[in-house]
């Protein structure tokens, strides 16, 4: 709806004419007859308050203006379109105070984005994760039926129940990887920031798969100065590297070769994880940070494909990055640059 503005004198005009007036009455008091003098203070007390009658309307106005304007800013905001009295950037008091709405509107507008996007965030991980555990926890009812419901000898019975701890020990580690994920996903997980050894990182997460190396008789070798020292959360960062060496260890053929390497880079520092494994083709170096991918390559080696992405997500977090580049049938490099600060 329209407002009617009706123009009127500024106050500043009508305050310097009563002004004027009453210093004419002051000096035309002595040369005045009687009746003069009473004409002089009644056209005097007309102009007084015509004054004071005006600048109390404009004040009024201006305040009804003021409340109108505001009213429209938030209704605009409220229906999610702009304001039509925008006057954002007018030097006035409604200026400013449109200002401070459309800034708390701003922050309401990114809660409200970065709400979706959670909530996007939980509704995949939940998809994801009913998709992920029903082949496990299947392949357990099932054996678990045929336990109860069939005579069995105890060479058949004992060969369910390998099988059946090898689902639980897939069940288990896909639950906690889960974990992980969604604590990176949702950012409930805190980074613990200082300068560390980066030596002793990379042994933390040799350690963790030294063993299964071992097993495919696969040489390990780690070339890092163990005075270099980094700012890193050292925990999370074994965790990253650990996920790419157990990949490494898990795709190169027996007899194979493992190798770490650190040197500095520009503004990083560079780990590079070395396998002589079968290689990723180059159409696939973003798909392998994917999350749940798994190569057709990798269709008979255990795993969920959550490795490499758990890796890349903490790297990334720490305000690095994660390269690859591999040769078919020679192997593999991921390069791990952490920031020096």
């Amino acid at each position: 709806m329209k407002r009617l503005h009706i123009r009127c004198l500024p106050v500043n005009i009508l305050l310097s004419m009563t002004a004027v007036l009453l210093v004419l009455a002051g000096l035309m008091w002595s040369y005045l007859p009687p009746a003069g003098i009473r004409i002089l203070l009644i056209v005097t007390g007309i102009a007084v308050f015509l004054f004071v009658s005006l600048w109390n309307w404009q004040q009024r106005r201006r305040q009804s203006d003021f409340a109108n304007d505001i009213c429209e800013t938030v209704d605009a905001f409220m229906d999610g379109r702009e304001p039509l009295n925008n006057r954002i950037y007018e030097e006035t008091q409604t200026s400013k105070v449109q200002g401070k709405l459309m800034q708390f509107y701003d922050c309401m507008q990114e809660d409200r984005r970065q709400s979706e996007q959670d909530k996007q965030v939980i509704q995949e991980l939940v998809s994801d994760i009913s998709h992920q555990v029903k082949t496990p926890i299947a392949n357990i009812q099932m054996f678990t039926s045929i336990l109860q419901q069939h005579h069995l000898s105890d060479e058949k019975r004992a060969e369910f129940l390998t099988t059946m701890s090898v689902q639980i020990h897939k069940l288990d580690f896909l639950m906690q990887s889960l974990i992980k994920m969604s604590r990176l996903e949702t950012g409930t997980f805190s980074l613990h920031m200082e300068s560390n050894s980066l030596y002793d990182t990379i042994a933390q997460a040799v350690n963790g798969i030294w063993a299964k190396a071992g097993q495919k008789k696969i040489q390990i070798t780690v070339d890092c100065d163990s005075r270099t020292a980094v700012k890193h959360d050292a925990k999370w960062t074994a965790e990253a590297l650990g996920n790419i060496l157990d990949n490494a260890v898990k795709y190169t053929p027996e007899g194979g070769t493992v190798s770490v390497s650190v040197r500095p880079w520009q503004f990083y520092t560079r780990i590079d994880i070395s396998d002589t494994g079968p290689g990723i083709e180059e159409k696939h170096y973003n798909d392998v940070f994917q999350r749940f991918y798994r190569g057709q390559e990798a269709a008979s080696m255990e795993g969920v494909g959550l490795g490499l992405y758990l890796a890349r997500s903490i790297i990334v977090r720490q305000k690095g990055y994660i390269s690859v580049k591999s040769k078919i049938g020679k192997g593999t490099t991921f390069s791990v640059f952490l920031l020096d600060y």
